[in-house]
């Protein structure tokens, strides 16, 4: 069964195997002990933290392990904001991060702190000159991915560091995404990655904080990992995950070229094969694995139960998929559907076959949902169209409001509107994106008596 979800997590590489099986004979004991044991256990210890950092670009001493990639986010923005309160508490951070910067970032307001997100463009990437503006006098900390973990938009982390470095602000770049491929070029001055996006195994995440950084570790002082990671270090997980990004580091090279061959074929064959299809993201600054497209009229969650019983497992960031029933914020800062939306992420050694035959199964999925759900299909224009037209889409989950509206919209003349009234959260975002891709006018959104009234005016 093809598994295409490696931006979630990648299938443990054979190297993290055989460097954790052996770890857990000979690194078991206590590495800060000085009997032969500690000393041996130590040994494994300094090398795994050696090799992270020569993978990562800084000095061992600026490099600590973590229980996760969430941790040390968590951790690498608590110490960074307290390390510098005298000269603010205010945060700046892209749109797009992952949740765990987010998440972060919200705590830290709700404690009498502040933060702007800097938005990005329909390709997923912040304008560097628009983060400068949000960086303030009072701007403790910046934050920017090096690319996005949805739809694989590399950021541009060495201009942003330099505008960073100029304004006196560190930066912190969360890496987990793109670790594996390569070291995150510019000045940055702290980095987070998580081991088990890169075939390490789950549970060891990584903070790298720079010389010279004013940083000051949050919670009760431990004795572990520069008091920044407290706790007994999971030593055969550490070992394992240091082994694995050398070893993807050594493959790196030729299975991004590869694999973005693989991507671009993909890229190419959705938008020929699947009707009413955008592929988002940047298509040519972005991670060589991942490619992410939305569907018109497609329900995420039934697309994704298909694909899987076709043998297939990816991912999706659509509300459908999420517990929280809100749409993605990546896909609402960008602009874009967030409905039917599928994300493929290759992990190393994906055979091509596999792609060549999702490719030739997806259209049918496609047409197979879009079909259950009623979408619509070409008809002859009406012979009396009417000025105007409200669709009741109310207590209705996208993508039906959108595709409600799809079925109208051949029925009111040109120059005419159609109000489509929904209180699904999505519709805010999908109607825009649904007009954006047809070529129609969205004129805005009203109040209305339930959920909100969204107008579109005809243009062809």
């Amino acid at each position: 069964m093809p598994y295409f979800d490696a931006a979630s997590a990648a299938p443990l590489h054979p190297v993290a195997r055989q460097a954790l099986l052996a770890a857990l004979d000979e690194g078991w004991a206590d590495p800060a002990r000085l009997y032969r044991e500690g000393r041996r256990a130590r040994l494994l210890l300094d090398a795994a933290r050696e090799a992270a950092a020569d993978a990562v670009g800084c000095r061992p001493d600026e490099l600590v392990f973590t229980s996760s990639g969430t941790t040390a986010v968590h951790a690498g923005i608590a110490g960074a904001l307290s390390g510098r309160r005298r000269v603010g508490r205010h945060l700046a951070l892209s749109a797009v991060e992952h949740s765990s910067v987010l998440h972060t970032a919200a705590a830290h307001e709700a404690a009498g702190g502040s933060f702007t997100e800097v938005p990005v463009g329909r390709s997923g990437a912040v304008d560097p000159a628009a983060y400068a503006g949000a960086l303030r006098p009072d701007t403790a900390l910046a934050c920017l991915q090096s690319a996005n973990h949805e739809v694989g938009t590399e950021q541009p982390v060495a201009e942003v560091a330099a505008l960073c470095a100029d304004a006196g602000v560190p930066l912190l770049v969360d890496a987990a995404q793109s670790l594996g491929w390569g070291p995150v070029a510019g000045g940055w001055s702290l980095l987070t990655g998580s081991a088990h996006k890169w075939g390490g195994p789950a549970g060891v995440g990584l903070l790298a904080v720079r010389k010279g950084v004013r940083f000051a570790p949050q919670g009760p002082a431990g004795e572990r990992e520069s008091g920044r990671a407290p706790g007994f270090e999971n030593l055969p997980a550490i070992v394992a995950a240091a082994a694995s990004l050398r070893a993807v580091r050594d493959e790196a090279a030729g299975e991004a070229v590869r694999l973005r061959a693989l991507v671009d074929r993909i890229r190419s064959v959705v938008a020929e094969r699947v009707g009413d299809v955008e592929v988002v993201g940047d298509p040519e600054r972005r991670l060589p694995h991942l490619v992410t497209f939305s569907c018109l009229y497609v329900d995420g969650e039934t697309l994704l139960h298909e694909l899987d019983r076709h043998g297939f497992s990816v991912s999706s960031g659509s509300s459908c998929t999420s517990s929280t029933l809100e749409p993605s914020h990546v896909l609402k800062a960008m602009g874009v559907l967030s409905e039917g939306n599928v994300r493929v992420s290759l992990p190393v050694g994906t055979a091509e076959a596999d792609v060549d035959r999702f490719l030739e199964v997806l259209p049918g999925v496609v047409a197979e949902v879009r079909e259950r759900l009623g979408a619509p299909v070409p008809t002859p224009p009406s012979p009396a169209p009417v000025a105007s037209l409200v669709v009741d889409a109310l207590g209705r989950r996208c993508p039906i409001p959108v595709i409600e509206l799809a079925k109208v919209i051949g029925e009111v003349p040109v120059g005419a509107t159609v109000t489509v009234l929904a209180d699904d959260e999505a519709a805010r975002l999908d109607i825009p994106a649904w007009c954006e891709m047809r070529e129609q006018e969205y004129v805005g959104e009203e109040p209305a008596d339930r959920g909100s009234a969204y107008v579109v005016r005809r243009l062809s």
